[in-house]
């Protein structure tokens, strides 16, 4: 990549000599370009006089630096342009020709009348990767719609899922949408990277919320539809079937998921449910993908007749994945992501002492770095890129 050996100096991961100018807010694009900050690419956050919407939502403890933000924002540093003005658009245009990476998710039709589209951008430094983060493909009729997580979790079809047995829709309790499409965004860039690397030339990408959650809903739950003439309705049965929950036990709640031969006999043999284990329509696969509603009702009857502690001692030596129901609480205190390091304590400078989740990817030669917190706005404002 450009800028290689001068940056190989402050980190190591597998990002590093590469440049971000970061023109994202609010969740999509700020998890993606942390994740790249997190593999050592150098992130600077570019922001209007407002700054990021996601500075301000509580909880928070000094203004602008919200918890939300303080976990999407790490790994970067921050400048405050208003690039409507033509000094600060001047300004922008100088961190852009030094990158390798212009990644907004400003609607498209906007950075046009600004002069920050691709065609412009790339004609003055042709190595770059353009990304636009959207909220729909610029070649469909619903180019230009405003777009936020809550929306594209009601138009892929995630919030009918979620109210498929009561007939209520409802929001994945997570930002889901925001997350998968900015993971989207944090691998699609390094594969433009890659390209360039051959070709030498720079590329306008884009990454769709709409289309990409669409996609990753529909994985599974084109079903029936995969073929044609479709051969049975959309869905993927196991997963709606409306016993398929956490179960109630007789004291509380434990989630529980017998998935192969081997181990459907052996819980149904543990459950003392004998009769079941020679039952033809849960004996194989094949037979319990066309019985999953009467298999997760005969399931969930079983696991009430017993306590949680019970039933997790039962299955301990069975191989038979289940599971306590852990709290966002409980999370906290897991031994195993004690164990694997996930929780950081970090001085800010700003917020004292935090918590910080570390990078979950592991590199054995090249791994991930916290090497800034999350930037307090214009922190960084006489802010150039460091000399080749």
């Amino acid at each position: 990549m450009q800028h290689d050996t001068k940056q190989r100096m402050h980190s190591h991961g597998p990002m590093t000599g590469v440049r971000i100018v970061d023109m994202t807010s609010v969740g999509m694009g700020p998890y993606a370009t942390q994740i790249l900050g997190d593999m050592g690419a150098e992130v600077i956050k570019v922001e209007a006089p407002e700054g990021d919407i996601f500075r301000h939502p509580a909880p928070i403890k000094s203004e602008g630096m919200s918890a939300v933000f303080l976990n999407l924002n790490r790994n970067k540093r921050s400048i405050t342009l208003d690039v409507k003005q033509a000094d600060d658009r001047a300004r922008l245009l100088a961190l852009i020709d030094g990158a390798d990476v212009f990644v907004s998710n400003i609607r498209p039709q906007a950075l046009t009348r600004l002069g920050l589209d691709s065609d412009s951008l790339l004609e003055r430094n042709p190595r770059l990767i353009y990304c636009a983060a959207v909220g729909f493909g610029q070649d469909g009729p619903y180019a230009g719609r405003p777009a936020f997580d809550d929306i594209i979790q009601a138009m892929c079809g995630l919030a009918s899922l979620q109210g498929r047995d009561d007939g209520t829709p409802r929001y994945v309790k997570t930002i889901m949408a925001d997350k998968v499409a900015g993971l989207t965004l944090a691998y699609a860039i390094p594969m433009a990277l890659y390209e360039r690397e051959h070709s030498g030339k720079g590329q306008a990408i884009e990454v769709p919320m709409f289309e990409t959650l669409s996609s990753f809903v529909l994985v599974e739950h084109l079903g029936g539809h995969t073929f044609r003439p479709p051969i049975a309705p959309m869905g993927y049965p196991r997963v709606l079937a409306p016993d398929r929950r956490p179960y109630r036990t007789a004291d509380g709640f434990i989630a529980l998921l017998p998935y192969t031969d081997g181990q459907w006999q052996r819980f149904f043999s543990c459950a003392g449910r004998d009769d079941l284990a020679s039952d033809a329509r849960f004996a194989t696969a094949m037979a319990r993908t066309k019985h999953y509603d009467a298999l997760y009702a005969e399931l969930s009857a079983i696991v009430e007749t017993r306590r949680t502690a019970d039933w997790l001692e039962v299955l301990a030596g069975e191989d038979i994945p289940h599971s306590r129901i852990a709290t966002l609480e409980d999370l906290l205190e897991d031994p195993h992501l004690a164990a694997t390091g996930l929780f950081r304590n970090e001085q800010h400078p700003t917020e004292g002492e935090i918590v910080t989740l570390a990078p979950t990817v592991r590199f054995g030669r090249t791994p991930a770095t916290l090497r800034h917190a999350a930037p307090a706005q214009n922190s960084d404002s006489n802010f150039t890129w460091d000399a080749d």
